[in-house]
């Protein structure tokens, strides 16, 4: 399919080199490794980002990841990696109860929606460092955005209450 139209060809020879345009068509994907870069280990302070300022499109939504990591650094993206891990595990062990009370059904649905949510920030996250070519999908609980953020927000809201029915079916224990 990419050679079908030419503008998909152009995005996808951008991101395996967008160096080879950086002013044209490899100008998102330079900008955030340039603010990934920029921010090492520890980062260079809230507030103090450069790349937000005219160079980074888009800094709120699809590049927010590299703006966390211009700001705070390796250090940062790697407590944003760990939150989603934890947010994955807590799906998991929600499925899991429910499964150990016959509702199948909704420890699949637990799963599912966890698996969701982390995939959708893995390609995010890998659209960020340049692993991935740009897909327009925003970091869940974290982009601006009205629509992804209200699809997530329903998403937690079901696996809040698969949580809560496997409570109540098995007597309120944790």
């Amino acid at each position: 399919l990419i050679w079908i139209e030419p503008y998909r060809l152009q995005r996808f020879m951008s991101f395996t080199n967008p160096w080879s345009e950086p002013f044209d068509t490899g100008f998102q994907l330079v900008q955030a490794l340039i603010a990934f870069g920029r921010g090492e280990w520890m980062g260079v302070g809230l507030g103090a980002r450069i790349q937000t300022l005219y160079y980074l499109p888009h800094a709120s939504n699809d590049f927010l990841l590299a703006v966390i990591a211009e700001e705070l650094g390796l250090l940062g993206v790697s407590v944003v990696i760990a939150l989603f891990a934890v947010v994955l595990w807590r799906a998991f062990v929600i499925a899991r109860r429910a499964e150990m009370l016959g509702m199948f059904y909704a420890a699949r649905l637990a799963e599912g929606l966890g698996l969701l949510l982390v995939i959708q920030a893995m390609i995010n996250m890998g659209v960020n460092m340049g692993l991935l070519p740009t897909k327009g999908l925003t970091l869940p609980l974290m982009s601006y955005g009205g629509s992804s953020m209200l699809a997530t927000c329903f998403a937690l809201g079901l696996l809040f209450a698969v949580d809560r029915s496997a409570q109540v079916a098995g007597g309120g224990r944790r």
